[in-house]
């Protein structure tokens, strides 16, 4: 599983080279800029659309802060199998590429190999997020607490709006509260 995680960045990066479904053959830009200092802090992940190195993942969060070097160290942690099973955890790093917005970002869990991460949308508040890619063949929907059901509700029907097909989205399940 874990090199599966590290594989992240080779796989976003080849994405548009490999035949495979795409959930937005359009996707679109970021919709509004990221105030990185909200943007850093852990988010637990509502649905995304499965991918190889994210099978059997529940429990998933990703954590964003501040590394010394300028960059964003970005630690994703996922349960194997279920909410209680085994922790399997991923360190990585994110560099801004469009330092206008700060929406899109180069992810990176394996030595110089960078993927595309873009917030294509965030409340206001910081309490939901949604990142995609180019390719509109990755989806995650994010969240700052736990998601409730109208949590997803709300984020599907934004994921939707933004031209996502949502019948392609995996819900990830999280602890109870």
């Amino acid at each position: 599983m874990r090199a599966a995680l590290l594989a992240l960045p080779i796989v976003l990066t080849l994405g548009a080279c490999v035949a495979g479904p795409s959930g937005n053959p359009n996707p679109p830009q970021p919709a509004k800029a990221v105030e990185l200092e909200r943007y850093l802090g852990k988010w637990y992940e509502v649905a995304r659309y499965d991918m190889r190195f994210e099978k059997g993942c529940e429990g998933v969060t990703a954590e964003y802060s501040k590394r010394p070097d300028g960059l964003i160290r970005v630690l994703n942690t996922c349960r194997q199998g279920a909410v209680d099973g085994p922790v399997k955890v991923a360190e990585g790093k994110a560099k801004v590429v469009d330092a206008a917005t700060n929406a899109k970002l180069k992810v990176s869990f394996f030595g110089p190999f960078f993927g595309d991460y873009w917030v294509l949308d965030h409340a206001d508040d910081y309490s939901w997020s949604i990142v995609g890619e180019g390719s509109g063949k990755y989806l995650w929907l994010l969240s700052r607490g736990l998601p409730t059901d109208a949590d997803r509700a709300a984020l599907t029907a934004r994921a939707k709006a933004l031209g996502y097909d949502v019948t392609m989205l995996r819900p990830t399940k999280q602890p109870a509260p």
